[in-house]
């Protein structure tokens, strides 16, 4: 088992330097200045060289990749051209408020995703399994972005029961895990969840309705074995597959909101994302995409883990 984790945790080190280096020839092929967001229209050169030569734009680019993982790997990602702030603090922040909402998602994803599953496959056939594939496909179906407009007009606009945008009464500086501020999370972590439900749902019925055919199935219910003991079984076998989705998931969660928290004006690093890509923010931009590779990285060495806890085969092959 430590064998397996160490293996896991040295594959996941090229995986790191490969998005940081994909990340970074991608921020720097794209057109336009980063110096252009703090610049006066009418700059001089010497102004523009000392700017270049603050921010290390003068440099090569293997100079420029060199320096940004040396500090990188010293907790230093640069500061922000346009706040002029540290960039990990910020992209700290942001993280910190995204994985609140995306938490909350996959939790709601995940519990009503395997409760879909179970009841489809495991009464496959009947109008119990035809109604939640219906809800699972939907789920997967609709744009999230465009139910999260929908979710503010119907419960903010119409019936006044949550808060439309936000983290918060007074920011999300002081969260606390009270109705004050739950209120302002409800609808983006109920927009987000529907994704992960729609897609575990699917992948749970496929996985119940295989191991409902299985010889053993067969065998427990030719013993005498109740239908919950039978059950029992069936979601120890659906369990390390259902877990990888999650994990997948969560991991989507993280770095896909940045729709979300822009309709609902969640803090997050989504909306970091969205304002350091239109302000060409060359340092938060890469900051906020390496911290998001880190956790989506970290989500599948933990979900290895546990899957290798619940079926131990996979540890042996």
């Amino acid at each position: 088992m430590l064998a397996y984790c160490l293996r896991r945790v040295i594959y996941a080190v090229p995986t790191m330097l490969g998005v940081a280096l994909v990340c970074f020839v991608l921020m720097h092929i794209a057109p336009g200045d980063p110096l252009v967001a703090i610049l006066p229209p009418d700059a001089s050169a010497e102004l523009q060289a000392q700017l270049r030569e603050l921010y290390g734009l003068n440099r090569s680019l293997p100079e420029q990749f060199a320096m940004w993982v040396w500090r990188a790997l010293h907790g230093d990602l640069g500061v922000s051209i346009a706040s002029n702030r540290a960039v990990a603090g910020e992209v700290l922040r942001a993280v910190g408020n995204t994985l609140r909402i995306a938490l909350v998602a996959a939790f709601i994803g995940f519990a009503f995703g395997c409760l879909f599953g179970l009841l489809a496959g495991y009464f496959r056939g009947t109008w119990i399994d035809r109604l939640a594939s219906i809800c699972s496909v939907l789920g997967v179906s609709v744009p999230h972005y465009w139910l999260g407009m929908v979710m503010v007009i119907l419960f903010s606009s119409q019936l006044m029961w949550l808060p439309a945008t936000g983290a918060g009464p007074s920011g999300s500086n002081d969260w606390a895990w009270d109705w004050a501020h739950l209120q302002f999370l409800l609808l983006p972590a109920l927009t987000m969840s529907v994704i992960p439900m729609g897609i575990i749902a699917r992948t749970v019925r496929a996985l119940v309705a295989d191991i409902l055919e299985q010889e053993f199935i067969v065998g427990l219910r030719a013993k005498g074995l109740t239908h919950t003991g039978v059950l029992r079984h069936m979601v120890k076998n659906a369990a390390p597959t259902a877990l990888a989705v999650l994990g997948l998931q969560l991991g989507y969660l993280l770095g896909g909101s940045i729709l979300i928290e822009t309709v609902f004006s969640w803090p997050g690093a989504g909306l970091l994302l969205n304002s350091a890509i239109f302000q060409r923010d060359l340092p938060l931009l890469q900051g906020t995409i390496l911290v998001l590779a880190l956790f989506f990285v970290v989500l599948n060495l933990l979900v290895d883990v546990l899957q290798t806890l619940l079926d131990p085969r996979i540890a042996r092959s």
